[in-house]
């Protein structure tokens, strides 16, 4: 498996979205406390340190066990480091410079790779989809949740300033990114999966999971206008229920306890947005039920917001909002049947079953018993 420069220059567009994302979360926070918006800049700050503390904790308990491996004894070193937030800047720092020497040092001496007790290619590979891992953490404990809340943010003042705007639209970026960055780096780190070349399947992969959550989202903001306890009420349950299947389903990620334990709270996160096979395997009847619930729920909150019309809400925007809502859904869920049905993988590969109905083989990488779609 080859390193190549198309995987570099994703690398550096990450480190941009990722850099500008931060940057933007706490201007807009700023903004918020200058203009007396106490309430909107804590939620602000709040999404961004949990977002950020939970992934360090990752990347830290993923550095240990590699230090571990290879016998080495900077923990404490990388410890200061992650409890200061560098973790995810000097995986970064590590991954561009491995890229780096891969991608333009050695490009001309591959023979010489097989006489190496490592492969650079495999080191640069492995280093690129921890950082994906780590993005994914991050689009869903934060990126979503403050998506939510600069769209109910807008709503409900009927206009945004440019910082609204810039962070809506970075959060939007970043959850496309790192989603499909995600999914390309999984496949390209684990010999027994088939990779997700080609433009038209990553475009179709992209437009299914960008769909589909654009419509839950705006369905969520909604329902925050109809009330705001039950809307917090509904995501703890939906939490609960993804929190509980991680649990029925057992999943062994981390090694220790205590990180699985976190693991699978940040799963019963990720399920609340979108689907993801976490085991692997046996996905289609439980993608068919997450999908009609999704459908249900989404024309349930329609139901509800169109039989109690609120005052508070702008009705310029509620008629096209209902509308985009509605348009996502069917194009989500029609990207989703396409990808499926002619662009995933496997199906290319006719020896092969498609994960939504396949055991995958073992797999001695980290990636063995992570999220996979």
């Amino acid at each position: 498996m080859k390193y190549t420069k198309c995987n570099f220059t994703m690398s550096v567009l990450g480190i941009i979205i990722y850099v500008t994302d931060l940057v933007a979360d706490i201007l807009l926070s700023v903004r918020y406390f200058h203009n007396g918006q106490y309430v909107f800049g804590v939620l602000t700050l709040s999404f961004v340190l949990c977002g950020t503390l939970i992934v360090q904790c990752f990347s830290y308990s993923w550095l240990k066990d590699d230090l571990k491996k290879t016998g080495q004894e900077n923990e404490h070193y990388f410890l200061l480091l992650h409890c200061f937030q560098g973790g995810v800047f000097t995986r970064y720092w590590f991954a561009l410079r491995k890229g780096y020497h891969v991608v333009f040092k050695h490009s001309k001496r591959t023979s010489n790779f097989m006489e190496e007790q490592t492969d650079p290619h495999k080191e640069a590979i492995d280093i690129t989809t921890d950082l994906s891992m780590l993005r994914l953490f991050e689009t869903y404990l934060e990126g979503c949740p403050q998506l939510i809340l600069q769209l109910y943010a807008f709503l409900e003042r009927g206009q945004a300033n440019l910082s609204q705007y810039a962070v809506i639209m970075i959060s939007c970026c970043a959850i496309s990114w790192s989603t499909v960055d995600y999914q390309v780096a999984l496949r390209k780190s684990l010999p027994d999966k088939n990779l997700l070349s080609g433009f038209c399947p990553k475009l179709t992969y992209l437009f299914y999971k960008l769909f589909t959550l654009l419509s839950w989202t705006l369905s969520i903001v909604l329902l925050l206008f109809v009330d705001v306890k039950i809307a917090l009420f509904l995501l703890l349950f939906l939490w609960i229920i993804g929190f509980l299947w991680a649990c029925i389903r057992q999943t062994q990620f981390c090694n220790s306890l205590s990180m699985e334990f976190l693991y699978r709270i940040v799963v019963g996160v990720i399920l609340v947005f979108t689907f993801f096979n976490i085991k692997g395997q046996d996905t289609k009847c439980p993608m068919s039920c997450y999908y009609t619930i999704r459908v249900l729920g989404t024309l349930g909150i329609l139901t509800v917001f169109w039989t109690y019309p609120l005052s508070i809400f702008n009705s310029d925007y509620f008629i096209p909002i209902s509308a985009i809502v509605v348009l996502a859904l069917l194009l989500g869920i029609v990207f989703l049947t396409v990808y499926y049905g002619v662009f995933h993988p496997n199906r290319i590969v006719e020896a092969q079953h498609d994960e939504t109905d396949g055991k995958s083989p073992q797999r001695d990488c980290r990636m063995r018993y992570f999220l996979m779609d």
